[in-house]
């Protein structure tokens, strides 16, 4: 993907990885130093394009703990040294069942069960080569889910919270779907309209999802004083629901 280059201190590398085509993203420092944001799988994969891409990987963040976000965590620490970041420790439960979910879905070994070098809290940085992102909690898909984003390029890694046109699965353990909404109205919205990149399918921009998302369009959450007009549940129920 591109980012606003007059803006943006680093450029991104979306790679999609597993079965599942999730959004792996690789955030490189004009230097070459590199966070990878979301390694769910297929380690080489996400290793070969982090040299094509002239990044080294000094850091692993992690949105939260589901098997397509996490499972490759640990093999690119393995290979470069990396700790692994985030999420929020309450997914520690997800982290923990990665392997065994990779082996029920039908593709054994495609992740590791991992353990995190650092968790993540609300209002935390994380700092790349001198480049700071912010770090907001949003539960609702998971319980320890987080969202990574820079102001000043005005661009955000949402994970599985929001996508475009649709929303996460909160029909998960811990899952909840007014929690999720609060997450997206009370801690999303309020960054601005931020560019943002989905754990699977294409980019959105948060003022397109306010606009015409069927699950949190200011015309159906009323945010900032929106008049409510009633969901329509023929678009909810097409909108695709990513795992």
């Amino acid at each position: 993907m591109n980012t606003n280059q007059s803006q943006a201190p680093f450029q991104v590398r979306v790679v999609p990885v597993t079965p599942l085509q999730q959004n792996c993203s690789i955030i490189r420092a004009p230097s070459g130093k590199a966070a990878v944001v979301d390694p769910g799988g297929e380690a080489d994969k996400i290793l070969k394009a982090a040299e094509e891409f002239g990044a080294t990987i000094e850091q692993i963040w992690l949105t939260h703990g589901h098997l397509d976000h996490a499972g490759g965590a640990e093999a690119i620490k393995r290979a470069t040294g990396a700790p692994i970041i985030g999420p929020e420790k309450e997914d520690t439960f997800w982290l923990e069942a990665i392997a065994g979910q990779w082996a029920q879905y039908g593709h054994p070994g495609m992740g590791e069960d991992c353990a995190p070098d650092q968790w993540l809290n609300d209002g935390d940085t994380l700092t790349l080569d001198r480049i700071e992102f912010g770090v907001i909690t949003t539960p609702g898909h998971t319980p320890g889910h987080v969202v990574i984003y820079h102001e000043g390029a005005n661009l955000a890694f949402v994970g599985d919270v929001l996508f475009s046109g649709s929303i996460g699965r909160t029909d998960f353990p811990r899952g909840d779907h007014a929690t999720l909404i609060a997450s997206i109205t009370q801690k999303l919205w309020p960054l601005g309209d931020l560019q943002f990149v989905p754990g699977h399918g294409p980019t959105s921009t948060f003022g397109k999802e306010r606009q015409s998302n069927p699950f949190v369009a200011d015309h159906i959450t009323g945010y900032q004083g929106a008049e409510q007009k009633p969901a329509n549940e023929i678009d909810q129920k097409l909108s695709k629901r990513w795992q």
